[in-house]
């Protein structure tokens, strides 16, 4: 299945702009949500080109195992000063600050 990636790229910044703050979500929750479950990669790469001028809160984002983005010292800060709880070894907890999203 081919998808339009400027599209793609445009709904991962929609879902974005909603999730709240001192929640996280993660790279494969986001492809699902917009009904692309394969396309969490994708994701990852819309992350890296947002546009300039767009605020969008890209920190909110981990990998499903509640890693942060790999050479990104700031983004730990930004999810601690929201209230987002990390474990022993420095990955989000997942179980207390994902998103849950599907529920609403």
């Amino acid at each position: 299945m081919k998808i339009d990636k400027e599209t793609f790229f445009r709904e991962v910044y929609e879902v974005l702009t909603v999730i709240p703050s001192g929640s996280v979500i993660s790279y494969g929750e986001i492809a699902e949500l917009l009904g692309k479950p394969a396309y969490s990669r994708m994701v990852g790469r819309a992350l890296r080109i947002v546009p300039e001028g767009l605020s969008l809160p890209c920190h909110r984002v981990v990998n499903a195992q509640g890693r942060l983005a790999p050479g990104w010292e700031e983004q730990r800060q930004l999810l601690l000063n929201e209230g987002v709880i990390f474990r022993r070894n420095g990955t989000v907890d997942m179980d207390k600050s994902r998103w849950r999203w599907k529920e609403i």
